[in-house]
């Protein structure tokens, strides 16, 4: 599940981009794609959190690696979907 999400917010990353790039309105699609982003997040949480319920040792060894995956990820999403507002701000100075 968390796959889709997070390629939903990816799709809605670059709608975001695209609509700012042709100068549509852009904000429902940042909107939708940070806010999938999150969704994103709590499903992996949610992933996790069944893998402790299951006392899956094995695959929790992996989470070090997805943490650090998670956060590289979320910090580029959020810095490409509020791009389009400093470029629009840079844009007035």
């Amino acid at each position: 599940m968390w796959l889709i999400i997070g390629l939903i917010a990816i799709v809605a990353t670059f709608i975001n981009l695209y609509m700012y790039s042709t100068g549509k309105d852009y904000k429902f699609a940042m909107a939708m794609g940070l806010s999938f982003t999150a969704l994103t997040l709590s499903t992996e949480y949610s992933l996790v959190s069944e893998w402790v319920k299951k006392e899956d040792w094995s695959l929790l060894g992996e989470v070090p690696n997805y943490g650090r995956a998670l956060w590289f990820l979320t910090i580029v999403s959020i810095l490409l979907n509020i791009a389009p507002i400093f470029l629009e701000r840079k844009g007035k100075k």
